[in-house]
């Protein structure tokens, strides 16, 4: 498995960094990201894909940090975008919106309006609803929109269910019949551009098959377009590419990209990836400290070790059941060993970070739970006023906070404990 921590003589390091010395100036929990690893990963499924015409754009949910955005795009990556947002977290991080293609099925009005002010690249349409509310707003904005349409291949992407994004269970995109539907009538419109075609079928797909069906069922729906007179510039096949936690097969990134090459050679339409976890997931790690060791009285009894971070920092172990490598990357002079369950002090049984772990512990002990880098800090909350972990970018030996630590202040910002304070609020004009 390859991440972004590595053990030398015990210790753990990202980069050139000791873990020890950013949890000894930045406290627990922290996550930490490894600047070359988001580089090398960027760069290899860039250079996977050359030299068919192809553009990457970066899917903001998985880790919308904004040194992370800048760094994409100081690579030259594009933007796939969910929510206003994460619009707005883009071109803070110096993005172009003319890179920024925003799918999600749940545009408002107030979203739809700010990407038509930055003219965006291209709206991923996934309902004729929405179309309707999109070329409205353009004709009020005076600025034609550029479209594309989410196709729902109802394929199977083999993945959590939670996660699979394809299927005409899910509630993403719109069928083969609808699209069409969909691409006639924008293309009579006046305020809309027909640009591209779209689809994204589901996260931590493990092998190449899924991906190249749907990608062939959107140049089938791009050729019955063209015999309609209906041309698009970009063919987008979304994300979705599998990573490494435990010990799942390494995704075939070669594999994948000759099928795409041999797809596209040859069309004139620009390639599309929108993938996110791929690029960032094995980039990062949350560093957190036992508070407590709790060892089993009765045999059966479980070993419990109470840290620092909670599933309110980390819910993917609680909401996918995912699982995470834990390791001790700061050992104490002394410890226990057993196999523990990590777990948090939040008020929740489903509190728990990882299970069954084999480790030698003490109060103290410094831990790094790897592959942190995507679907973790963006998904943490302030559960039980909790405040969120600080940020960390390494680049080589040295490192740079690019989140601080939150405050209880933080949290209270604008919370009223008066109710009768609200009144003036509400009837101001």
């Amino acid at each position: 498995m390859s991440d972004a921590l590595s053990m030398r003589d015990g210790s753990g390091f990202v980069e050139d960094v000791p873990l020890a010395r950013i949890a000894e100036r930045c406290g627990t929990p922290t996550y930490v990201y490894s600047r070359a690893h988001f580089i090398g990963q960027f760069n290899a499924l860039d250079a996977a894909l050359a030299p068919l015409p192809h553009r990457i754009c970066y899917a903001v949910k998985a880790n919308g940090n904004l040194a992370v955005l800048r760094l994409f795009a100081q690579l030259g990556a594009g933007f796939d975008i969910v929510s206003g947002g994460e619009l707005e977290r883009v071109v803070r991080a110096g993005g172009d919106p003319r890179t920024v293609i925003f799918s999600g099925v749940g545009k408002t009005s107030s979203e739809i309006d700010f990407a038509l002010k930055l003219d965006i690249g291209s709206f991923n349409v996934e309902s004729s609803a929405e179309l309707e509310r999109l070329e409205e707003h353009a004709r009020r904005f005076g600025r034609r929109a550029r479209i594309s349409v989410r196709v729902n291949p109802d394929i199977d992407a083999d993945t959590h269910p939670y996660i699979s994004t394809g299927l005409k269970t899910n509630k993403f995109g719109v069928p083969r019949a609808e699209a069409i539907s969909i691409y006639r009538r924008a293309s009579n419109s006046r305020w809309l551009d027909v640009v591209g075609i779209d689809c994204h079928i589901g996260s931590q797909i493990k092998t190449a098959a899924p991906l190249i069906e749907a990608a062939e069922n959107l140049l089938d729906i791009v050729d019955a377009l063209a015999r309609d007179g209906i041309g698009v510039d970009h063919v987008d096949v979304g994300g979705g590419l599998s990573v490494v936690y435990k010990d799942e097969p390494t995704f075939d990134l070669d594999g994948y990209a000759r099928a795409l090459k041999n797809l596209f050679t040859g069309r004139r339409q620009t390639l599309v990836l929108e993938p996110g976890r791929y690029l960032v997931a094995n980039g990062g790690v949350l560093l957190t400290r036992v508070e407590y060791l709790k060892p089993a009285q009765t045999p059966d009894a479980r070993n419990f070790a109470v840290v620092d971070a909670a599933m309110n920092d980390l819910i993917r172990p609680t909401l996918y059941q995912a699982w995470h490598r834990v390791t001790v990357v700061d050992r104490p002079t002394a410890g226990q060993t057993a196999r523990w369950d990590i777990v948090g002090p939040v008020c929740e049984t489903g509190d728990f970070l990882a299970h069954d772990r084999d480790l030698t512990l003490a109060e103290g002990t410094l831990l790094a739970i790897s592959s942190t880098g995507a679907y973790c800090f963006v998904q943490s909350s302030n559960y039980n006023s909790r405040n969120r972990p600080a940020e960390v970018m390494v680049d080589g030996d040295a490192f740079t906070v690019v989140r601080r630590r939150e405050t209880i202040g933080d949290q209270l910002r604008g919370e009223i404990a008066d109710g009768a304070a609200l009144a003036p609020l509400q009837y101001r004009t």
